[in-house]
């Protein structure tokens, strides 16, 4: 091809629009480029600030985030567990329990009195529990049912109870398992929850065979039981402990309903408030107190066979975190605290199997 003479006017022209046209395709790679880094440093940027703040809409949150459980608005619910708690079966009782009245009269061992057996049929065994072996070793004056205990002294005294009706007589329990009378309830009932504070013993609701109760009654050897409390409603089957110098009680039955609430009762005053709230309507479960933090222990909702492996550790602020949970989805369990071990007893799975397992919880922070 003959090269095109530069004095060419036409050829002059035609090579100015094609320097025109280089420049503007160079001009729109340049911009291209600018944009696609711009872009990849603003992911990059957005990548690093997610991490941080919320996931986005329709995302996923990362692994290295914590755990929440769910506690409704208000409550204070903990990110992430303070508390861990692990465990296994170590024992087995002498037949399946639920529903017993538990005391631990300190060193490795606890009494477990009364309860319902398989048959669905109540119990008056007291039996003496370790975490790795049980024997029968008392009788109580009367066979009973969803009673409640706590220790003083060197004592336990077994409250309420029942069977067709409820109880309102207290007995005394030596560690030998021989029982005898102590004192009278003001009202029968049973379905109630106790914990030992300063010298006294709490009462926690219940129910009287008639109806539901709603009041906190203190009661120590050689006093009668006095109401020193209110509750803001009937509460049958609480979870209830003492921590802080006051009780802690989480849950239970309202009428038909499991109830949410977590209460703190203050006996130096009388005044309860409400705390916080459970993940889940909870009735039926264990409490005990380790340190500061009160741990409950599976229990269901309203549904007979809703029972849950959840363990859920409440502190005296009523936040809440998951700690763990149980080998077995369980209610109506019996729960004792030995040091830095929780030992779980009985129990009822949503199958409506009667339990023997003696269960060893190690509590880890």
């Amino acid at each position: 091809m003959t090269p095109e003479r530069v004095s060419d006017p036409r050829a002059l022209r035609r090579a100015a629009r094609a320097r025109r046209l280089r420049r503007r395709r160079g001009a729109a790679l340049l911009s291209l480029v600018v944009v696609v880094l711009l872009a990849i440093v603003l992911l990059a940027g957005g990548g690093a600030g997610g991490r941080g703040g919320r996931a986005a809409v329709g995302g996923t949150t990362p692994k290295s985030a914590a755990p929440r459980v769910r506690a409704g608005a208000g409550t204070g619910a903990r990110v992430g567990a303070t508390i861990r708690v692990t465990g296994r079966q170590t024992g087995t009782l002498p037949a399946p329990v639920q529903d017993a009245a538990v005391a631990a009269l300190g060193g490795e061992g606890f009494l477990l009195m009364g309860g319902i057996d398989q048959a669905e049929g109540s119990v008056a065994d007291v039996v003496a529990v370790t975490p790795t072996s049980a024997h029968r070793i008392g009788t109580l004056p009367v066979a009973l049912h969803d009673a409640s205990a706590s220790v003083l002294g060197t004592y336990a005294y077994l409250f309420g109870g029942g069977v067709v009706s409820s109880f309102s007589q207290i007995t005394r329990v030596s560690p030998s398992g021989s029982a005898q009378p102590a004192g009278s309830l003001p009202t029968p009932a049973s379905d109630i929850a106790t914990a030992s504070l300063g010298g006294s013993v709490y009462v926690v609701g219940g129910y009287t065979g008639q109806a539901p109760l709603r009041t906190i009654l203190a009661w120590r050897p050689g006093a009668g039981a006095r109401v020193v409390g209110t509750l803001p409603k009937p509460l049958r089957y609480a979870a209830v402990a003492s921590v802080g110098g006051k009780l802690l009680i989480a849950g239970g039955t309202s009428g038909e309903a499991a109830s949410r609430d977590i209460y703190s009762f203050d006996p130096s005053t009388g005044a309860i408030a409400r705390i916080g709230l459970l993940p889940d309507p909870l009735t039926h479960a264990a409490a005990v107190a380790v340190g500061g933090t009160v741990l409950v222990f599976g229990g269901r909702n309203a549904s007979s066979t809703s029972q849950t492996q959840r363990i859920l550790a409440i502190s005296a602020d009523g936040s809440v975190h998951a700690a763990g949970q149980l080998p077995l989805a369980l209610s109506d369990l019996a729960a004792v605290a030995l040091g830095n071990r929780v030992v779980l007893a009985g129990g009822r799975d949503g199958a409506g199997r009667v339990q023997d397992a003696i269960l060893t919880m190690t509590v880890s922070s």
